[in-house]
């Protein structure tokens, strides 16, 4: 075969890819992207559910929120370029496993950061996942001339910010919270910069059902760090009343979040007055707030146990404060928009109680039982008077 043949097989002109495009669906290879998130995320979850137990928790979490964000800009990144330019040739295929290999040196390098606030390895994996962005977008500004300075854009705003992550962390300025925050301004900055020129032709179904697919590996994260909790309880023969409370009442809740997300995601990106980067952007706290609750519920099953030095109070605080965020997320992403009247008021009446529980029962098993019956009683109002609401709006249309 000629070397001019083989060209033209292993590369494709990187053309936008149609925004109405019909039944667009993840690729494998997003699937298998993906699964390298599910390494990250297992283990950063890992080591907060470690500090919880050993009672570190106020130091631990601001370490777990700017660990989670690396990784859930670097997901975003990908997924976003990808709804946009995937042509799906050998030099793309090959830049997104280097992708895969940066975040799996980042995967490396959480357990660091936890334990001596050590950035290298994250920062290095950064390098390596931004170095095959970068080029991807070259390629974009090479074969899209209506996008060409969004592409540059994307382009310069990236290296500029990376740049910025290095001296940071390998000079003698410490990346401290306060210089952490002024970076992530900088990350999210540079697609409203960007796309103010022209925008990516993202496609809305393509970006809800990956939006849903990192949705599901959280709460699997969650599922699977509550079981490893709960095998620890079974070895050790300790289970008890309270341990079942609170293998039923954590499973229910993650059951009952899943529906709350998924019951409405077909209409998620078609919410009235929720603009395309609020609602992007906004989910990093849905998703955080799933892992926190997931890491919180593996750690409640030490508490049952005594083997945690915290209280039942405080980690039935901490689970309902996830929950509670979760929850508003998806309340102002969807409901806050349809309820009207005194309908609206169901949800903040359901905070006050999630936040009030923990200081009437005792016991962690019974603080998270109560907790998810009073979540999934509001789901099902949530879901009838949402019912009414599409009612009214068919009678009204016809």
């Amino acid at each position: 075969m000629s070397a001019e043949k083989l060209h033209h097989i292993t590369l494709k002109a990187f053309a936008p890819r149609n925004p109405q495009e019909s039944h667009r669906a993840a690729t494998p290879l997003e699937l298998l992207f993906d699964l390298v998130f599910v390494v990250a995320i297992a283990t950063a979850g890992q080591q907060l559910h470690h500090a919880m137990i050993e009672g570190h928790l106020w130091h631990a979490l601001p370490t777990y929120f700017m660990v989670f964000f690396a990784l859930w800009w670097a997901w975003m990144n990908f997924s976003w370029f990808a709804s946009a330019y995937d042509n799906d040739d050998a030099l793309y295929r090959c830049l997104t496993f280097v992708q895969m290999v940066g975040s799996l040196v980042m995967a490396a390098g959480i357990p660091a950061v936890f334990q001596q606030h050590n950035f290298d390895m994250i920062i290095i994996g950064y390098v390596i996942m931004r170095l095959a962005l970068v080029i991807q977008w070259i390629r974009v500004a090479k074969h899209d001339p209506l996008r060409k300075g969004t592409a540059y854009r994307y382009a310069i705003g990236i290296v500029l910010v990376q740049l910025g992550w290095l001296i940071s962390n390998f000079s003698s300025i410490h990346l401290g919270p306060l210089i952490f925050l002024l970076l992530v301004i900088f990350e999210l900055a540079v697609p409203l910069y960007a796309e103010k020129h022209a925008a990516t032709p993202w496609h809305p179904h393509h970006i809800v059902e990956r939006y849903g697919l990192l949705t599901i590996i959280v709460l699997g994260e969650s599922i699977i760090g509550c079981f490893a909790a709960t095998q620890d309880a079974f070895s050790n023969q300790v289970l008890n009343v309270e341990e079942i409370f609170l293998i039923v009442g954590g499973l229910l809740m993650m059951f009952a979040m899943w529906w709350v997300y998924f019951d409405r995601s077909h209409h998620h990106h078609q919410r009235r007055g929720v603009q395309p980067f609020l609602w992007g952007y906004g989910h990093f706290l849905i998703f955080i707030s799933i892992a926190v609750l997931g890491a919180a519920l593996a750690a409640a099953v030490d508490v049952s146990t005594k083997h945690a030095e915290i209280s039942a109070q405080m980690m039935g605080l901490i689970i309902a404060a996830s929950l509670v965020v979760y929850s508003t997320c998806v309340w102002l992403f969807y409901e806050a928009f349809y309820l009207k009247g005194w309908r609206r008021l169901i949800y903040p009446i359901t905070v006050f109680i999630l936040f009030c529980i923990p200081f009437i029962f005792n016991q962690i098993g019974h603080i998270v039982f109560v907790m998810a019956i009073v979540y999934i009683f509001r789901l099902m109002l949530s879901k009838a008077f949402l019912m009414n609401c599409d009612d009214e709006e068919s009678i009204a249309i016809h």
